[in-house]
């Protein structure tokens, strides 16, 4: 059973950069494919629209409502995981190699609408901001209990927020006077320091929050380290992001490094193995008329690469 190209659950989340995801993966109908953040599955039925009836789609997502999308296809398993694990949960499916493997890092349209969650500016709920229930740490946790100095440091680094140092300072000394429970809690907390726009201030500090939370940057870290182990040579990475750190990072996994002296012999040097052809010399970005019809979509950059 086929589906087709069109997102079906545009309520949920709309996916970004669809049909140029779809096409860098250069999808083989027999093919093995991951679709990594399988969301509101837009992107896993685009990849199951071009299989035939022996290719096999294997999606992960830590969400639980992401399980309710899932169509009604026997070529499709869904493990409800992090992406981080991918590795071992490919095993545990006695999957060696695949053909492709799809990321879009970006949170759901859903996450961000469902106030429960605490991931948005404009609803009111628990301060919470985990992808994955089972987790234990909170954004309350996080703010209630890290240092002056780690505060600072994810404030500049996730949200480049313009005065992360006077921000966590003033969370540091106010944090004990208010508890934090809600999402209004904290704003109430911070609103004597927001800068500038304060709708573009606090979306800078809760994506810095979200991404400590979440442990994000270390997860992407582990899933680009196992990607080289799980993708078959000619298969297709491809990879969306919309942080800068998150690109960097996806760019310098993909790149070949010069070759480096070998410490113990200076005359020698040792030649890196090349893991990856570039598919994308530049960061694939939104149309103008994606962008007008999907806000979320400005700051998408996709990378694509192919194992050798």
């Amino acid at each position: 059973m086929t589906y087709p190209t069109s997102n079906l659950n545009t309520d949920y989340h709309i996916s970004v950069l669809f049909q140029e995801t779809i096409a860098h993966l250069n999808i083989i109908p027999d093919g093995i494919y991951v679709d990594a953040t399988f969301g509101g599955g837009g992107h896993s039925r685009g990849i199951l629209s071009k299989l035939g009836p022996k290719g096999k789609l294997i999606a992960f997502d830590q969400d639980a409502d992401a399980k309710k999308n899932l169509p009604n296809d026997d070529r499709i398993v869904f493990i409800p995981e992090n992406f981080r694990y991918i590795q071992r949960f490919l095993r545990l499916n006695k999957i060696d190699k695949v053909d492709g493997v799809l990321a879009d890092l970006g949170v759901s349209s859903h996450q961000f609408d469902e106030g429960s969650r605490g991931f948005s500016i404009r609803f009111d709920g628990p301060f919470d901001m985990r992808m994955d229930q089972r987790q234990t740490r909170t954004a309350a946790q996080i703010i209630e209990s890290y240092s002056e100095a780690a505060l600072h440091k994810m404030f500049e680094q996730y949200g480049e927020v313009t005065n992360a140092k006077t921000l966590a300072k003033h969370i540091v000394t106010q944090r004990r006077l208010l508890k934090l429970s809600t999402v209004q809690d904290f704003k109430t907390l911070i609103a004597q320091v927001v800068k500038g726009n304060p709708n573009k201030y606090w979306a800078q500090v809760f994506q810095a929050i979200r991404m400590e939370v979440n442990e994000e940057m270390i997860v992407l870290n582990e899933f680009l380290t196992q990607l080289p182990e799980v993708i078959r040579a000619g298969g297709r990475a491809v990879i969306i992001t919309f942080h800068s750190i998150e690109d960097r990072m996806v760019k310098n996994a993909f790149k070949v490094g010069p070759d480096e002296d070998d410490v113990t012999n200076p005359f020698l040097s040792i030649r890196q193995e090349v893991l990856w052809k570039i598919i994308t010399k530049k960061p694939v970005v939104a149309s103008e008329k994606e962008m007008k019809e999907n806000n979320r979509s400005r700051s998408a950059k996709l990378r694509a690469a192919e194992r050798v």
